[in-house]
């Protein structure tokens, strides 16, 4: 699947509208996210807050929700925004939880530029791995059948 131009402008409009909704009475920083599916769709989600902070739900968290609940897929394409529109860099959970459900190949729009998740999270650790051990597909159930 060609990215383009284009692309970006339209993940990084999606992820402005998300973090035009986020929930952030505590921190006062909102968040927006949204990615580029395998088959062409957008998905999105924001920071959504909570008083128990440990319980809070970031913008990757949603773009995921989102992403299993119309369907699944592949991620190939990813941009998160701050309050000011800027590009701003998914924490290392968020890096796991991206990385699960777009490969090393997925491309992220971070603060320096366009960067391979494979660059933002070397030595990531996938669904593969676990196959590798266990024998068993976590993609599918646990079931080694397909």
């Amino acid at each position: 699947m060609e990215i383009t131009d284009q692309t970006w402008a339209d993940l990084h409009q999606a992820a402005v509208s998300a973090m035009q909704r986020a929930y952030c009475p505590y921190s006062h920083y909102p968040v927006g996210a949204a990615a580029l599916v395998d088959d062409g769709r957008i998905v999105s989600g924001c920071n959504v807050e909570n008083a128990g902070y440990g319980v809070t739900l970031c913008a990757e968290c949603g773009v995921i929700s989102e992403l299993i609940n119309t369907g699944g897929g592949h991620l190939v394409a990813f941009a998160c925004v701050n309050a000011h529109q800027e590009a701003t860099a998914p924490c290392g959970r968020c890096r796991q939880i991206l990385f699960e459900h777009g490969g090393p190949d997925l491309m992220l729009a971070m603060p320096g530029g366009l960067m391979r998740m494979d660059e933002v999270l070397p030595r990531g650790f996938g669904p593969w791995n676990v196959r590798e051990v266990t024998g068993e597909d976590p993609e599918n159930g646990g079931s080694n059948e397909r």
